[in-house]
């Protein structure tokens, strides 16, 4: 499962991803550096996570893939972030602060588009829900998320 490592801190420049989320899926998603992304720990492992992002100071719920993405068969492990809220313009070169508190299940590959689209919708589904436990919905007002001087 999601190790011991939770909830896990991470704070980062959004870079330009694969061009994909948006595009392809209609799920937008910031993209964390390479170097942030091999920084991650060791037994956090590769799948789909829930948590925490904040961007411009306000805080929103996230959902994140970590890994391969078996569907696109990366060469490189990513880590996407995609804001439960739709934003009207892109966020390249801002910065980017996530909690990660849950896990929701591994990587796995899909027959089709359509059926990827599906899984992700349900993880936010599933995301939605367990962001309102009261344990994790206190770490939304975290002092790393909302306190600028940590940026």
């Amino acid at each position: 499962m999601g190790g011991k490592a939770l909830p896990y801190f991470i704070s980062g420049t959004v870079i330009k991803g694969f061009g994909r989320g948006s595009k392809a899926l209609g799920i937008p998603t910031a993209n964390f550096s390479e170097s942030v992304v091999n920084d991650l720990p060791e037994d956090l492992n590769t799948g789909i996570y829930y948590g925490w992002a904040s961007l411009h100071g306000q805080v929103y719920k996230m959902v994140t893939s970590i890994g391969w993405n078996p569907y696109y068969k990366n060469e490189k492990k990513s880590m996407e972030v995609h804001l439960l809220h739709k934003f009207h313009d892109d966020f390249y070169g801002k910065q980017i602060k996530v909690i990660i508190t849950g896990y929701i299940r591994p990587e796995r590959d899909f027959s089709s588009l359509e059926e990827l689209v599906r899984e992700i919708k349900n993880d936010i589904t599933i995301a939605e829900q367990k962001l309102e436990d009261p344990i994790v919905n206190k770490l939304k007002n975290d002092d790393f998320l909302i306190n600028e001087a940590n940026d």
